[in-house]
């Protein structure tokens, strides 16, 4: 084996394949910051120029490119709060923002570091891992994997944080979404009501832009600033990219834990990437200490997603290479080009050509060096991203996130999902709901569906008595209790002290007037019991699932709206002025909770002194844990600087433009429609000079056509104008 490893390293070094291989990772990293494209895409692309190629010369292009789109997706995420891939969707609770808070640099570092270690840990564990883990990889079946989806599940406690029943209420709304379509035991078309678009089910990449990248950008039109929300106070060294390369070495265990979690799971076919950052996500809130900090700029929560999203991959290449078992469709594609070679995936592959193997291995070992370096160093450029002026960064951003949207089935569905997802993703974030569950729950949904049949079918009940099962399922159940325990222990202390100071807690049905945190749950309530009603005509083995996800969804909502109607209350004046900010404040108030604004109506008459107690205190309320730490959605100075009124004007007014561009590209295009929507928006909204916004609008509409047009010659939506006017689709295309 060492032979075979030297032999490899000889191979991989010759100049001409590191010349391909560099040119493989930057266009990897390029794919990689763009939304919605990834390593699917680029493989896709690239495999037609690998047919006269030797085969380690194709694997390392093919693999430079593919291992790296997981370094560069980090870009996106921290600046714009947009995942570049979704599995980059964890890293935008942290990573973002720290960008707030003008720590973009230190983001870049600590992702850039951990990105390595992790990517490098893969790469060893493919090289140790292949021969001795053939035996447990073909033991874990079925029920093995369905257990691994529970305890995916289970980490929606987690990522809750203090509201763990809205979110147990998202994530079984999420695992609703994920049953729309057509039933794969039945054939049922389940909640379609009619559309074609929603027969293969909801794609992943609109939702979780709209769910995390426009909410975002939202806030930033709202606030009329760029990324970086504090400004660096005088005297106060700026962080540095170096600052984030020694927050990753001090917390060297975090990443050697979320590494091999992440290989691990990486090694399990239909463990894909949108769960295993949140899987080693939610394992370092469960095991660092001060988990109260994860959500709000913490660069641990940085570390632990990036670590475990390259290290994946690696992990992705055991079942492929060793088994002929891909792990997802990106090594789908690449076991392709392992046939279009010659070379067999299974035994082979680990005798007989071992060079092959080992070629593979140091191909990602190198590609992930070349990937970091050229990050580190460019990451001053990046970082200056964050300082740009949001009349200039959000049209432009929002060009691209429709693009990286449209490209996830190039149908007009996939616009339309990602503008309503948005605008959920904005209501969620503003009444402090948790978002990444719904995610989460959206991806588990069709593979703990076909684990469960096919589970029930060969094991019957005997499924949880398999011990692998037992084992899994009791971490599960240890994650969901121990928030809850600890919890309990903390109320029953805090009633302890209570009463020895005379003071006993009540509970009252809170009286109060329109309340939206009420009006959403009862929103949601009444969609669950709708979908019920549909449901229940449907073939046992087609509702099932779908009836169980909705039952769920309809306790916990009910749960949430008990505790929105009862207030609990300390008798004490002390309790009272320990809490400057209410999270279940009635609308009328605007209410800091933690990690999510809660944002009402305007009362008739406003205290000026709260409000002036307000503004003082606008960054200590921001840093509070009140609310869910697993939401992105951080407090920073917009609830104590904009009137009501001109908050909710302008946020409306954000969608409805983003919605209008949509109708408008419906008639005359979508490349037309955005460059005519960056054109006004930079002009009129944010009051861009002339000159600026047409240089802008212009040059940014001929970069997406050369890219997305020419390069992956996307097919753009068919517009009105183009069914009118034939010959104006068969000059460019674009209508």
């Amino acid at each position: 084996m060492l032979d075979a490893a030297l032999h490899a390293l000889t191979l991989i070094l010759d100049p001409l394949r590191l010349g391909i291989m560099l040119g493989g990772v930057l266009l990897g990293l390029a794919l990689g910051v763009v939304p919605g494209l990834g390593g699917i895409v680029g493989l896709a692309l690239l495999i037609p120029f690998t047919y006269h190629l030797d085969g380690y010369t194709a694997f390392a292009l093919l693999l430079g490119m593919a291992a790296v789109t997981t370094v560069s997706d980090f870009i996106p995420a921290v600046l714009f709060g947009v995942p570049g891939t979704v599995g980059a969707a964890a890293t935008v609770l942290d990573g973002h923002p720290l960008a707030k808070q003008g720590h973009a640099r230190r983001a870049f570092g600590a992702g850039y570091a951990s990105s390595l270690a992790g990517g490098i840990f893969g790469a060893l564990l493919l090289a140790l891992a292949i021969p001795v883990l053939r035996l447990i990889v073909l033991y874990i079946g079925s029920a093995e994997l369905l257990a691994m989806c529970i305890f995916g599940l289970s980490m929606v406690a987690t990522l809750s944080g203090k509201a763990p029943m809205k979110g147990l209420a998202v994530a079984s709304f999420g695992l609703m979404l994920s049953l729309i379509g057509s039933d794969p035991q039945t054939g049922t078309l389940r909640w379609t009501f009619g559309t074609l678009y929603l027969w293969d089910h909801l794609p992943i990449v609109p939702v979780t832009l709209g769910i995390f990248a426009l909410p975002e950008l939202a806030d930033m039109a709202i606030e009329r600033t760029g990324i970086v929300r504090e400004r660096a106070q005088p005297g106060v060294r700026a962080s540095t990219q170096w600052d984030g390369v020694k927050d990753a070495a001090r917390h060297w265990w975090l990443i050697l834990r979320c590494s091999g979690l992440g290989a691990l799971l990486g090694a399990v076919p239909g463990i894909g990437s949108a769960v295993i950052d949140w899987m080693a996500y939610g394992h370092a809130i469960r095991t660092e200490k001060n988990p109260e900090n994860f959500g709000k700029g913490d660069i641990r929560g940085v570390i632990a997603s990036e670590s475990s999203n390259n290290a994946k991959e690696g992990g992705h290449l055991i079942p492929t290479v060793a088994f002929g078992m891909p792990a997802g469709a990106s090594m789908a594609l690449l076991l392709s080009a392992f046939i279009m070679h010659g070379f067999t995936p299974g035994p082979e592959m680990l005798t007989k050509h071992l060079d092959v193997t080992y070629t593979i291995i140091w191909t990602l070992t190198i590609s992930h060096i070349m990937g970091a370096v050229i990050c580190l160093s460019s990451s001053s450029v990046f970082s200056r991203l964050a300082t740009v002026r949001v009349g200039i960064l959000i049209p432009l951003v929002v060009a691209i996130v429709y693009l990286g949207a449209f490209n996830a089935s190039q149908s007009w569905g996939d616009l339309c999902a990602l503008v309503l997802f948005g605008a959920l993703g904005w209501i969620m974030k503003r009444l402090n709901w948790p978002r990444p569950p719904l995610i989460l729950g959206l991806v588990l949904g069709s593979i703990f569906e076909r684990y469960y049949f096919i589970s029930h079918e060969i094991y019957g009940m005997g499924l949880f008595a398999r011990p692998v099962v037992i084992v899994i399922l009791l971490a599960a159940l240890w994650v969901v209790l121990g928030p809850t325990i600890k919890g309990l222990r903390k109320t029953l202390r805090v009633r302890s002290q209570s009463s020895s100071r005379g003071a006993v807690p009540s509970f009252r049905l809170r009286l109060r007037g329109f309340d939206w945190q009420i009006v959403f749950t009862l929103v949601l309530t009444a969609l669950v019991i709708v979908s019920m009603t549909f449901a229940a005509d449907w073939a046992f083995a087609a509702r099932l699932m779908p009836m169980t996800c909705a039952c769920a969804a309809l306790v916990f909502c009910c749960i949430v709206l008990i505790e929105q109607l009862f207030t609990r209350e300390a008798a004490t004046s002390d309790a009272k002025a320990s809490s400057s900010f209410d999270a279940s404040a009635p609308m009328g108030e605007l209410a800091l909770a933690g990690a999510g604004a809660h944002f009402s109506e305007p009362r008739a008459t406003v205290d000026a002194q709260a409000n002036t107690i307000a503004k003082a205190n606008a960054n200590a309320a921001a840093s509070a844990s009140i609310g869910t730490h697993g939401d992105p959605s951080l407090h920073d100075s917009l609830a104590s600087t904009l009137d009501t009124r001109t908050l909710y004007t302008r946020g409306v007014r954000f969608f409805a433009s983003i919605a209008g561009a949509l109708a408008v590209a419906a008639v005359i295009g979508l490349l037309p429609a955005l460059l005519i929507f960056m054109l006004l928006v930079a002009r009129f909204e944010f009051g861009e000079r002339w000159r600026t916004s047409v240089v802008l609008s212009v040059a940014m509409t001929v970069a997406l056509w050369l890219v997305f047009g020419r390069i992956f010659s996307t097919p753009w939506p068919q517009s009105l104008i183009g069914d009118w006017l034939p010959a104006l689709r068969q000059l460019g295309g674009l209508v």
